[in-house]
This record gives C-alpha cells, structure tokens and sequence, in this order.
C-alpha cells in the first residue's frame, strides 16, 4: 500500500482530488490538522468525492500524533520545491508515505529538518521561473511514479 500524507492541507477542492486519487489508486490518505476548510457534505461534493466515506483516510491531529499512529508509514519522504533530489533519484517502496505540504507555505522549517537532504524529493519543472504545480497534481505525479516502481494495487 502507498500513503499519501497532506500536512495541513488548506483548499477542499485539492484534498478532495488527491482523495479521489487515493481512491482508485488503493492507497491511504493522512490529513494532518488544522485544516485550511471543514469536512462537510457541502464541501466533499464541491470538491467531487461523493465516494469519501469508501475510502481509506484517517486524520491526524498533529504531526506528533500522525507519527506515533500505527497506520503511519514506516518510511516517509517529503515533496518540496526546496529539496536537490528529483523523485526519479529514488526506489520507492511498498508502505511508503508521501508528504505534501500545504498550498500556502508547503511545511514548517522544522520537519524539513527532520526529513534531512536525503528523504526530500521535488518533481523536476523545465520553467525555473515558475513556483511549484498545484497540490493535487504534484500528489498524482508522484503517487503514479511510486506505483510503478512498487506495482498498482488490482
């Protein structure tokens, strides 16, 4: 199994597609809090995830407490703009987890730190002059490179 981790995820309509990649793709998906929106009805079918309660998400109130869950990954790498490593550098494997960070400010020094150079990742972008991509596609690019290193769930 693949786990996709969202720090503190800010947008619904992003969290409700990665969601939805998680969904079909059999992986989990950790919220870690505060989120940026309430998990409302109103908001899921916004954000396209009629099938939310299908799917396999668990939520976490802190990073200190996502950790120390038994659903948390054993190993964790992080996708960020501010890594030296592309994720096409690295073997991924079955259980990993996958951190985003949050569409504002990505992560918090801190855990950076914690990741160190050799766990933080960045998808490769031709233009230098652009930021970064949108949360759920940078989620979907790197989850469908780690399933097919490890093999997509059927």
């Amino acid at each position: 199994m693949l786990h996709l981790v969202l720090y503190q995820p800010q947008i619904a309509p992003n969290t409700g597609n990665i969601g939805r990649l998680c969904a079909v793709t059999k992986s989990r998906l950790h919220l870690i809090h505060p989120l940026g929106f309430k998990i409302t009805d109103a908001n899921l079918r916004r954000a396209g995830m009629d099938y939310w309660y299908s799917l396999d998400v668990h939520q976490h109130e802190s990073w200190e407490t996502f950790k120390a869950s038994p659903a948390a990954p054993a190993r964790l790498w992080l996708f960020t703009t501010h890594a030296t490593r592309t994720f096409w550098d690295v073997r991924f494997a079955a259980g990993d987890g996958l951190v985003m960070g949050n569409e504002g400010a990505g992560v918090p020094d801190w855990l950076h730190t914690e990741f160190g150079d050799d766990r933080r990742l960045k998808i490769p972008h031709a233009n230098g002059t652009l930021r970064s991509l949108n949360l759920s596609t940078a989620a979907g690019i790197a989850a469908y490179e780690a399933l097919r290193q490890i093999g997509m769930p059927r």
